[in-house]
């Protein structure tokens, strides 16, 4: 029981990251955006908050307790600036945008990759920093067996829980939220309306970068204390199938996300699992092979926005 019960908070923690990266995603596809870049804005994500806080920590020690909310921060600010790029030739100049995303994801870690490289040596080592302190609810993070598990969680847990109640009433109980769905679905529809299309997307655009890096700096700040090249590991790309699989609703995205965190989690568990003789390149496959599974089952029987990833021009209204 113990083992399992470690399982599910490793999940929890876990989720996070892929929870923020398709939040991401999901007020991109809600405006008709498809954004294949998240791997990249995840990637930039994690470099600006682990330098961040590494820099701050250096300068001022004193203020170690909120420098990982400072670098989650200046994240979130740096993907939503390296996003404008992707924003500007999908909505501006109507490019297409697999292409632009895709050059995000190839620009994107390499900057990442090149400064990380000149702000440290191989004298130097891993540069560490510490990560953001948990915080469990008095009275409720005793309960047997479920107050770990939900109440005493990192920070960032419950910001993400808020987020996702936010995020679904907004898009099911708001007028402002059907308008955003509306661009999404009929962008010449919604413009007769009088809603702002070009102004709604790059709205999007902005929060899917500011999520998409917020949830890359998570990784570095908050779970492994440090920056490698590949850190995001694919979840960038697990994340559009979660937007998939959760059927573009964030209550769907959280069961989604929920369960490639268990299956990340159950990977690294069978790692250290003495008698288990698997070769671990299998074992270290298993979050793609479940994404694998879930996208040829459900994959083709899904459709999301109507006008997602169509060029939006003024003159066709």
């Amino acid at each position: 029981m113990s083992w399992f019960i470690s399982l599910l908070e490793s999940a929890v923690r876990l989720s996070i990251p892929l929870l923020l990266i398709s939040l991401a995603e999901l007020y991109g596809q809600r405006a008709g955006m498809v954004n294949i870049g998240l791997e990249g804005l995840a990637a930039i994500g994690a470099l600006t908050g682990f330098m961040v806080c590494f820099k701050l920590n250096s300068a001022f020690p004193e203020l170690s307790n909120i420098t990982p909310w400072i670098g989650l921060l200046c994240a979130g600010i740096a993907g939503l600036v390296v996003n404008m790029i992707y924003a500007f030739s999908t909505i501006t100049l109507c490019a297409d945008h697999t292409v632009y995303g895709m050059a995000l994801n190839i620009f994107a870690p390499a900057l990442a990759s090149f400064i990380y490289g000149i702000s440290f040596t191989s004298e130097d080592g891993l540069g560490q920093i510490a990560t953001l302190s948990g915080i469990g609810i008095p009275g409720l993070k005793d309960i047997p067996y479920v107050g770990k598990l939900f109440f005493d969680q990192n920070p960032m847990v419950y910001v993400t829980i808020v987020i996702i109640i936010f995020s679904s009433i907004f898009f099911n109980k708001t007028r402002a939220g059907l308008n955003y769905k509306a661009v999404g679905e009929h962008p010449q529809a919604a413009a007769t309306l009088g809603i702002p299309v070009v102004r709604v997307k790059y709205i999007a655009c902005m929060i899917c970068g500011f999520l998409a890096a917020v949830g890359g700096a998570y990784i570095s700040t908050c779970y492994v204390g440090t920056y490698t090249d590949g850190i995001i590991a694919g979840r960038g790309f697990i994340a559009l199938a979660a937007v998939i699989f959760g059927r573009w609703s964030s209550s769907g995205i959280l069961l989604a996300c929920l369960f490639f965190g268990l299956c990340d989690a159950l990977q690294l568990k069978l790692q250290v699992t003495a008698g288990i003789n698997i070769p671990y390149q299998f074992i270290q496959g298993i979050p793609y092979f479940a994404t694998i599974t879930i996208l040829s089952i459900i994959g083709a029987k899904q459709v999301g926005p109507k006008a997602n990833g169509q060029p939006y021009r003024r003159e066709l209204r």
